[in-house]
């Protein structure tokens, strides 16, 4: 019976737990960050680092199992208009880990998992850019997920421009700001002029602070000039924060769901953002900004992890999503 019941475990085990390991290893870059800034000894970022890549891995070895013995549930996943979108979640968590091992010192291993994620990324957007293409969807799927794996490309140059040749960063990089503006008129159209959101995707509207956020993040990588180009990407992320912060009574109505880690990534990329802009405009504001927003972040993410473990502790993480 027991074993009937894992195998059903394993059977509806989510690809939407991939922004979960984004939300940790973005966490761990903060801290890394904060670190430095503050002059802190203890080595919290990189224990977070090393648990995220380690939760990386039991997540991987999961879906993995669930491919081997339920390839017709991956395959019901990979046709859903909406987690399709999850499964880009592991060519950037790569990214993000190459990001986060550049942070802590670890070039050689940061060059390795850059070379995963960023060919796996680019395969993964082109075969769900083809799906698109060929396809017809309801306006209705479309949610802030589908930025995922559009403007994942940003997130190459950051640390890419460590390891190869800048122009490569900057075919990703164009990518991802353009799709990330065609995108954003298809998603306020949507919201605009149909109907709202379902409440359990409202915590994605989140997702809009990454693409300002890390798009400003690599073009400094790629220029470092702080020009008119990089403000106009920082502040249209302050504004984006601002605005999400209007509908706070609207998320705290949300019952949680695995979409609450929607909230924890882009909330890491606006924070790293912040540090960015303090390094190149030398203004105090900035360092303030960034401490409020690493105890924020922070509070969110442990909040969001701890109901998680609640949820799995009852049994409803790995269940049907249809």
């Amino acid at each position: 019976m027991s074993e009937t019941h894992s195998g059903s475990k394993l059977q509806h085990f989510p690809i939407t737990l991939m922004p979960s390991v984004m939300g940790l290893v973005g966490l761990s870059v903060v801290y890394l960050k904060f670190q430095h800034m503050f002059h802190v000894e203890l080595p919290i970022g990189q224990g977070i680092l090393f648990f995220a890549t380690a939760y990386f891995a039991l997540i991987l070895l999961g879906y993995g199992l669930k491919f081997l013995r339920y390839p017709e549930s991956v395959k019901k996943d990979i046709l859903h208009p909406i987690r399709i979108n999850f499964f880009p979640g592991i060519s950037i968590s790569f990214l993000l880990l190459s990001i986060g091992y550049v942070e802590a010192g670890y070039m050689g291993l940061s060059k390795i998992f850059w070379l995963i994620g960023t060919p796996l990324h680019l395969f993964l957007l082109l075969a769900i850019l083809h799906n698109w293409f060929h396809n017809q969807y309801d306006l209705k799927t479309f949610n802030p997920a589908w930025f995922i794996p559009v403007v994942g490309p940003l997130l190459v140059p950051v640390a890419g421009v460590e390891h190869f040749n800048p122009e490569i960063s900057w075919f990703f990089f164009s990518i991802g700001i353009l799709y990330w503006v065609l995108l954003f008129g298809v998603l306020l159209n949507r919201i605009f002029f149909h109907n709202p959101m379902p409440q359990k995707l409202l915590p994605t509207l989140f997702i809009l602070v990454a693409p300002p956020s890390v798009g400003f993040i690599s073009y400094m990588k790629l220029t470092n000039t702080l020009d008119p180009a990089a403000r106009v990407l920082f502040y249209f992320g302050v504004f984006t924060v601002l605005m999400l912060l209007t509908m706070v009574t609207k998320f705290k109505d949300v019952p949680f769901f695995l979409s609450w880690w929607g909230y924890t990534f882009p909330l890491d990329a606006f924070t790293l953002s912040i540090v960015m802009m303090y390094k190149s405009s030398g203004l105090l504001i900035f360092k303030q900004a960034f401490f409020v927003m690493t105890i924020a972040t922070s509070l969110i993410i442990l909040f969001v992890l701890i109901k998680t473990l609640m949820a799995a502790s009852r049994g409803e993480v790995c269940v049907s999503e249809d």
